[in-house]
């Protein structure tokens, strides 16, 4: 995952222009007049070989007579919560104001490492109007010229090099399954982890949306390492009026990323919802394994489990090849049972079949149901091959890709979970045609 920069002032210090001389293209618009930028912007960025990402954001104006001035704060807020460090904009020959006086109170607050970019430093000996911003209580200060380049390496250095050590200091074992805990608020995540914990680690609350930011908590169970990551739920896009949703949505986006396994949880009274839909959707398309966790099962009555199954597979058929767990995480009901099905579903990602194993299957496909004719045309398969694992990745070589139908290529996917034990993990399906090894068609299962 890229570091993340965030470039954040009041209007009209130069942030924009800043923004340009990093990316060195003109993707954010310089003028004079206040409240130019509103919406954040981003550009992946590079420093001497070290990519980072950069967040250009609007200017904030605490007094409300700039157009849209809440919207941009808003925006400007989400960048600093997002980001990893934050580079201060000022006007060097303006000197200190007010505003960035109490900007940088706000930015104190905060556990991200700020760096203040005295702007405008564009002659020599206008150094010494750098010290006047000492008085803003931040403990780097820079003087540097967005228009002239001046000390912007420098400036990108002092930025990266906490956010580099941080990581460093936080990397995790290799050997640790990442479990990221999803679903939408308030359907008992953070319980869940807690109790799975058996401490208290995060904070729950029956209000929605109590859980701001990812938890990470490494944990070991039965001598295997465990990297549990607790994340605020996905609330609808109309919902996200507080910065703080906008983030936990960010940061639930990002948690799917790094893990290995989601424990996709849903409230059994409410059902599986557009949401969770969503994040499902999420889930497999990042290639991630899934485990469906329905809690509160308790207060359910007269209702089979196999019944409550029914729509979710028919509105995300990935799902349906995903294991399930009815739980109730209060009292800890088949609790137990989560741990050795993670582990379970994680090994699952590394089975390797051989291309003799998959050849012969393909034969059994094909005595059983031969592809249908399309144009006086019957599709050829030649072999099949797994490419990859982690998620488990396979190339199926045919006369021509355009004769696959989707009705043929859903038989071969079932046919291949109902043979081999990939439970719970997307399969990742290519096709490549005999005369055209460059052509290649994607589909997922």
């Amino acid at each position: 995952m890229l570091p993340k920069i965030a470039i954040v002032g009041r209007p009209n210090v130069g942030k924009s222009a800043l923004f340009n001389r990093i990316c060195q293209k003109r993707l954010s618009i310089v003028d004079e007049a206040e409240g130019i930028t509103r919406d954040r912007l981003y550009a992946q960025a590079d420093l001497f070989g070290r990519p980072f990402l950069l967040i250009d954001t609007g200017g904030i104006d605490l007094s409300g007579k700039i157009p849209f001035a809440e919207e941009v704060k808003r925006q400007a807020e989400v960048a600093i919560e997002e980001a990893d460090a934050i580079l201060f904009v000022v006007d060097g020959q303006v000197g200190p104001t007010s505003l960035d006086e109490e900007l940088a109170k706000r930015l104190r607050k905060g556990k991200k490492p700020v760096i203040v970019a005295v702007n405008k430093i564009d002659q020599w000996g206008e150094e010494t109007q750098v010290a006047a911003f000492q008085r803003l209580g931040i403990k780097q200060v820079m003087g540097i010229s967005a228009t002239q380049g001046h000390q912007i390496a420098e400036l990108l250095e002092a930025a990266l090099n906490p956010i580099e050590a941080k990581q460093g200091e936080e990397s995790v074992p290799s050997d640790a399954i990442k479990v990221a805990i999803v679903g939408r608020p308030n359907v008992g995540k953070s319980t869940l982890l807690n109790q799975l914990l058996s401490e208290q680690r995060s904070i729950v609350s029956p209000i929605a949306g109590t859980t701001r930011d990812a938890i990470d908590v490494l944990f070991e169970h039965q001598g295997q390492k465990y990297l549990l990551i607790d994340t605020a739920g996905i609330r609808r896009k109309k919902s996200e009026k507080e910065v703080v949703d906008k983030f936990a949505a960010i940061r639930t986006e990002e948690a799917v990323d790094r893990a290995d396994v989601c424990l996709l949880v849903l409230d059994a009274f409410e059902g599986f919802t557009t949401q969770e839909r969503r994040i499902a959707a999420e889930i497999e398309e990042k290639g991630k394994s899934c485990i469906l966790v329905f809690n509160k099962w308790d207060l359910i009555q007269n209702l089979r489990m196999e019944h409550a199954m029914r729509g979710i597979r028919e509105a995300a058929p990935f799902l349906a090849h995903c294991p399930t767990l009815f739980v109730e995480a209060l009292t800890k009901r088949n609790l137990n049972k989560i741990f050795p099905l993670t582990r379970e579903v994680y090994q699952q990602r590394f089975l390797r079949l051989t291309t003799g194993v998959l050849n012969k299957f393909i034969e059994s496909c094909v005595q059983k149901y031969h592809p249908p004719l399309i144009w006086g045309k019957r599709l050829r398969i030649y072999y099949l091959t797994q490419a990859e694992s982690n998620p488990p990745k396979f190339v199926l070589f045919v006369n021509k890709p355009d004769l696959m139908t989707e009705t043929y290529k859903k038989f071969l996917i079932n046919q291949l979970r109902d043979s081999f034990p990939f439970t719970g993990c997307p399969l990742l399906f290519e096709l490549r045609g005999k005369r055209s090894a460059s052509f290649e068609q994607s589909m997922d299962a």
